[in-house]
């Protein structure tokens, strides 16, 4: 079964700001130093996605699940902030967490093109985030070894938020793929949607192989191989069925993002472009 295209979002146009524009001026695109690149991806990701998921605050089908994913959103907001701190910190430029977030362009974006795909329906939210979990249990387990204090440190302190993320969404996949016609037909067409969008998230590169060599990240193929164990084991239990054929969709770790993320950044970059500078 074909999932359907996700319905368009209503389009915001972005409120330029001269001291913003000037603040986003050094950056240029996606950083040559791989581990900087690394930061952002892992910081993007938690970012984007908390972008969508609170997007369900006070519009989720029952109070759990509004509670629930504002509190995942809440999670995924203060591993962004991690992130964004200890790029800040190995740049050494004096950027504010803030600025990472706010201030760059959409080809500086690095996380993969799964996390921005829209709300569709519940369906599409709650198998975008079981996807999402079962690679960032094992990439975060992997970083639990890193060479680098600073990402092992990140890691041991995230790692249990993210162990209890994906006990959630798995459990909600199964149950619902395992339940009536109806919900299992939702959770099939969600499934379709967005798995091509999955060999993003677990697709690797050469800066990737430079900082596994070095043990700061893990293997990338024993988190794909993690990934594909998990998803096959909990989807077939499910009763779902992973779709088959070449369809791939890649490109958002290098900034190549899908049309959806233009729509993200319109509105999460409103308010400080109106406001430059701005402080609560």
């Amino acid at each position: 079964m074909s999932a359907p295209a996700p319905s368009a979002e209503k389009k915001r146009p972005l409120v330029p700001g001269t001291t913003a524009r000037d603040a986003r001026a050094d950056f240029t695109g996606p950083p040559a130093d791989p581990f900087l690149a690394f930061c952002l991806r892992m910081g993007d990701n938690a970012l984007i996605l908390a972008q969508r998921t609170g997007e369900w605050c006070g519009r989720a089908p029952v109070l759990e699940e509004d509670i629930a994913f504002a509190n995942m959103g809440l999670d995924l907001i203060g591993q962004t902030q991690l992130w964004f701190e200890l790029f800040a910190k190995t740049e050494g430029k004096g950027r504010t967490q803030d600025e990472i977030a706010f201030l760059r362009e959409e080809r500086e974006y690095l996380n993969s093109l799964l996390v921005e795909q829209p709300n569709a329906d519940f369906a599409h939210a709650l198998m975008r985030q079981y996807l999402f979990d079962a690679w960032h249990l094992p990439m975060q387990e992997g970083l639990e070894q890193s060479a680098n204090e600073d990402v092992a440190a990140i890691a041991a302190k995230t790692v249990k938020e993210v162990r209890y993320h994906i006990d959630r969404s798995r459990d909600l996949v199964i149950r619902l793929g395992d339940g009536s016609e109806k919900s299992k037909a939702k959770m099939q067409a969600a499934l379709d949607w967005l798995w091509p969008f999955t060999a993003d998230l677990v697709a690797s590169d050469a800066l990737d192989d430079a900082l596994a060599a070095e043990g700061i990240i893990p293997d990338p193929e024993q988190t794909r191989a993690r990934f594909e164990a998990e998803t096959e084991a909990s989807l077939t239990e499910a009763g779902l069925v992973i779709p088959e054929g070449p369809l791939r969709r890649v490109g958002g770790r290098n900034g190549l993002h899908s049309e959806a993320m233009g729509y993200i950044l319109s509105e999460m970059q409103s308010l400080p472009r109106a406001h430059p500078g701005a402080s609560w």
